[in-house]
């Protein structure tokens, strides 16, 4: 993208954060761009026959065909995850796996990841899911989990993106374990508003209560918007509010625990103490780093929007890894982790990836080195079929190249599932495919290059994909 202006950049960028809805919106602008930067990648993708011989018989040889995708439902037995066996040894000493996406909008994404996660707790011990989502929102959600449905929890905890039928499985199978001796532990790490909002319910002070109501509402507006002076004369107002929120929940923990209103998550208060200095980190750095990028953005000034909006990315993803490390060194220190993402945020060089609506350093790239060691990322991808982005509206995935990633596993295995390591290889003549810049997409129409190796441990391919079928409301 080097030679793309800053206002189509910034066009691209916006289409990314709003689930590539602009994409398909604005298709007759961007397309001369898009072509230049597909021409671009697939120069690197391109290759010879004989290369693409070798590739692919490598890759039949090595690749794991899943049964199917689907969870289990009802009892679990030995012969549930027959096929996800070869998990164990690559996963033998991992205290934190990567569960990834590339689109927030596939229905058998969702119904893969809620079986590998049934796995991973039955059989290794991965006792805590960590979602992208908000760390109040599901841990507020989680201490409620046995005394409300399955799909309450779902719309209490996870953001409205993951709202699907396919989805469901996966809180219906936390509920269930509650019962045993070996809880699935639900907790989250984004620092983003999410609906709903805190409202200080926990407080039982009605009057403090509704002071942090109207924060967190007046918050989430400005964050929003453009109005950056008038936040600026609030800005100390609302910090304040969380400021004596936190004072008047930590004063009432030594009074009455509050967990005795929320059964299931013994762990609330340190998670809501957690939630409510990241509100004044939010309130004091992030909000205004959000305005700035919506009155540039507003006021076509590209360049600053394109800076500004990346400078925000880095900041969440930041926030994000610093709540999962404190999660996992402070609240749950000797559980093994589950985490929910999208590709981007866990990938392990993102800023290397040429064609990234996002070429900045997220998440995964962040992980300190000694976490790395400890971690698989676990990227997924479609091969074919329809994906829907944020907005719920539907697109195709786009035909694969000769030579991309998505084809070079897909056309070897001929199975609607394929599982790949990549950690575990040397470099060598059938997989020097992983080794070397390849093509993928992103959210199934984005064109990346990268170097599949270096972003990931390991690779699910899922043909014939669909979106979810979503379920709408607040209830």
């Amino acid at each position: 993208m080097g030679k793309m202006n800053k206002r189509k950049l910034a066009g691209i960028i916006a289409a990314a954060v709003l689930g590539v809805q602009l994409f398909a919106s604005t298709a007759p602008v961007y397309a001369a761009e898009l072509n230049q930067m597909g021409e671009a990648v697939s120069k690197v993708a391109r290759t010879t026959k004989e290369a693409l011989a070798d590739w692919e018989a490598w890759t039949r040889d090595h690749a794991y065909r899943l049964d199917t995708i689907k969870p289990v439902e009802g009892k679990i037995n030995k012969e549930s995850f027959k096929d996800l066996a070869m998990l164990k040894p690559l996963l033998h000493d991992k205290r934190i796996v990567f569960l990834g996406e590339s689109s927030h909008g596939v229905a058998e994404f969702n119904q893969a990841k809620t079986r590998l996660i049934q796995y991973l707790h039955e059989e290794m011990g991965y006792n805590v899911l960590a979602f992208e989502s908000g760390l109040s929102n599901a841990s507020l959600a989680y201490g409620q989990i046995g005394s409300q449905s399955a799909e309450q929890t779902m719309k209490d905890s996870i953001f409205g993106v993951w709202w699907s039928k396919e989805i469901l499985p996966l809180f219906d199978y936390l509920k269930v374990t509650q019962d045993s001796e070996k809880p699935l532990m639900l907790t989250g790490f984004d620092m983003q508003f999410q609906y709903p909002l805190m409202d200080g319910r926990w407080l039982k002070d009605e009057k403090l209560a509704e002071r942090l109501k109207q924060a967190e509402e007046k918050l989430a507006d400005y964050a929003g918007g453009t109005e950056l002076e008038a936040y600026q004369k609030e800005k100390n107002r609302l910090i304040g509010v969380y400021k004596g929120v936190l004072r008047a929940l930590q004063a009432k923990e030594r009074e009455e625990p509050i967990e005795a209103l929320y059964p299931s998550n013994p762990k609330l208060v340190k998670q809501l103490e957690r939630s409510l200095q990241d509100r004044i980190r939010v309130a004091d750095e992030y909000v205004e780093l959000s305005i700035k990028a919506n009155r540039s953005y507003a006021e076509e000034d590209y360049t600053a929007y394109a800076e500004t909006f990346l400078e925000s990315m880095e900041w969440r993803d930041q926030a994000m890894l610093d709540n999962l490390l404190w999660l996992a060194t402070e609240v749950y220190p000797n559980e093994k982790f589950i985490v929910w993402a999208h590709n981007d945020h866990i990938r392990k060089a993102h800023s290397e990836v040429m064609g990234s609506p996002y070429p900045v350093k997220l998440m995964g790239e962040r992980l300190p080195e000694e976490w790395k060691k400890y971690s698989y990322v676990l990227g997924l991808y479609p091969v074919s079929g329809k994906t829907s982005d944020n907005s719920g509206a539907v697109h195709d995935v786009l035909p694969l190249e000769e030579g991309s990633i998505e084809s070079i596993v897909s056309q070897a295995s001929r199975s609607p599932y394929t599982f790949i390591d990549l950690k575990y290889r040397s470099n060598e003549r059938g997989n020097s495919w992983m080794f070397e810049p390849r093509y993928a997409y992103s959210w199934g129409m984005i064109p990346e290059s990268f170097v599949a190796r270096d972003q990931y441990d390991g690779l699910l391919l899922i043909d014939d994909v669909h979106p979810p079928q979503y379920i709408r409301g607040s209830k």
